[in-house]
């Protein structure tokens, strides 16, 4: 049934419940009692909107200033530190090839006997002879042999031992997914080559799952053609409703944030997808109004933290996409897109999920970055941050182009940086003041015009004691421990 104009206004002063951000430091505002902008009309999210010195945050807030380190990987605080776990070309999986490249979005899992299974996405596009460390092609666990991605599965053991195995084979650009309520990972192809394109085998585009802790579960790969072929960034499931929430990495027209709703009676579980009929249930596009009734072209519209827009959801005609991409199925004024949507999170009873970046692409004002929410139970989606335009982005300090992110069982989230210059992980409190966790100091370009890589994958261990991140190129999963301590808000 479509939320009408009347169920919004009435609704419309609810801002989203759980962690709730709110401007500060120079970089984000939030809802719903932003405290970094000021009362005119500044660019949201600027230094001087907020009156703030980005490269010290509030005391008591974060861990203290970053220290260089002396072996060039990662700048943390005083009194934390890191371990490599693995590294592309220099560690080994189980059979003795190389670890894979590109790591990507990850998520953590209690393994037997006190270890952590990880399960890591590889995001490596192009024809497989092209690529210098694939995703080895293992028995059983390939679904298309032309294709260099895939996923790992990383075991850190109790006393540090650590294993490394295939888990999905013959993928292409694995880019994020999500953890699932039973326990397995969902991983997205950001690409949708089909057969014939670029030495493809077979179409791709889907989202596949792994289960970390039965490797028989992984053979015969089978995607889930159910949830639409596109170029998919990340998934979450509502564990109540067993809805799953997709976002969409692409322009010409901007992508879309999508919903699946399964068929009757079908319920979820360990391979319960695998039996999923490719047309099962119904994917859905958004389309959102304000509080007004008046519709919403695009989510770089929103400029002020607090946005709240009323959602219903339209149908997608073709979701295997046999002709048009599914993005353009629809008219103008159909729905509400997005540029760059990317890494999501289950929580607070919605979905959190991120827009990177918004430029001459999209309608509205330009951005280096939203968080949004989405609440099932009222139909909303809600601006929990936004960062203003970063102006100098090779200046340590200054934070833009969220990707993955995590919600902290410190409180608020943590977010890995995906923009342009220096690289960061950054925490945000639940009032919305930032502070830096991390910084990329491996650079991969030169002296004279260094390139830092994006960080990715970040998720906390089972216990919360270890924050596991991935610098994407060369290809590094690190092991982050030190005093995590709540963070006031």
């Amino acid at each position: 049934m479509p939320l009408t104009r009347r169920d919004f206004a009435r609704g419309s002063a609810y801002t989203g419940a759980g962690v709730v951000l709110a401007g500060s430091v120079g970089v984000l505002a939030g809802a719903p009692d932003a405290i970094g902008l000021g009362g005119g009309d500044e660019e949201p999210g600027t230094a001087e909107a907020a009156g703030t010195d980005r490269r010290h945050p509030p005391r008591g807030v974060g861990y203290g200033p970053l220290r260089d380190d002396p072996e060039g990987v990662v700048a943390l605080p005083e009194g934390f530190s890191y371990r490599v776990i693995s590294r592309t070309g220099v560690t080994e999986l189980e059979s003795g090839e190389p670890t894979p490249s590109n790591h990507d979005g990850t998520a953590a899992f209690a393994g037997p006997r006190g270890a952590t299974l990880l399960v890591v996405n590889h995001e490596i596009d192009g024809p497989r002879e092209e690529t210098e460390h694939p995703v080895p092609l293992a028995d059983g666990l390939v679904y298309d042999p032309a294709a260099p991605g895939g996923c790992t599965v990383v075991e850190v053991r109790r006393g540090g031992e650590v294993a490394q195995w295939v888990g999905i084979a013959g993928t292409s650009d694995n880019c994020s997914g999500g953890r699932t309520p039973w326990n397995t990972w969902l991983t997205c192809e950001e690409n949708s080559d089909r057969a014939g394109e670029n030495g493809m085998t077979k179409d791709h585009g889907y989202v596949f799952e792994v289960d970390p802790l039965d490797r028989r579960a992984n053979r015969a790969p089978r995607p889930v053609k159910a949830l639409g072929r596109y170029d998919h960034e990340a998934v979450v499931v509502d564990p109540r409703r067993g809805h799953m929430y997709l976002t969409e990495d692409d322009d010409e027209p901007n992508g879309l944030f999508y919903r699946w709703v399964p068929p009757k009676g079908f319920e979820h579980g360990r391979g319960r997808l695998r039996t999923l009929a490719d047309d099962a249930g119904v994917l859905q596009a958004p389309k959102c109004y304000d509080s007004g009734g008046r519709f919403v072209d695009d989510l770089s519209r929103a400029t002020r933290a607090g946005t709240v827009y009323g959602v219903d959801w339209v149908d997608v005609p073709d979701r295997d996409a046999r002709t048009v991409p599914v993005r353009k199925q629809f008219e103008d004024g159909g729905v509400t897109r997005g540029r760059k949507l990317e890494g999501m999170w289950w929580a607070d009873g919605g979905a959190y999920f991120v827009s990177s970046y918004a430029r001459e692409e999209s309608p509205g004002r330009p951005h280096d970055g939203q968080v949004w929410f989405y609440d099932p139970r009222r139909r909303t989606l809600t601006l929990k941050v936004i960062l203003g335009v970063n102006a100098k982005p090779f200046e340590d300090g200054a934070f833009d182009g969220p990707d993955n992110i995590t919600v902290s069982p410190y409180g608020g989230l943590i977010i890995a940086e995906d923009g342009e210059g220096i690289q960061h992980l950054f925490g945000a409190t639940d009032s919305g003041r930032t502070y830096p966790i991390a910084r990329n100091e491996v650079n991969v370009g030169t002296a004279e015009e260094p390139e830092y890589s994006e960080f990715t994958g970040v998720v906390f261990s089972p216990d919360g004691k270890t924050l596991y991140a991935n610098i994407q190129e060369p290809g590094i999963m690190l092991a982050i421990t030190g005093p995590w301590r709540r963070q006031p808000r």
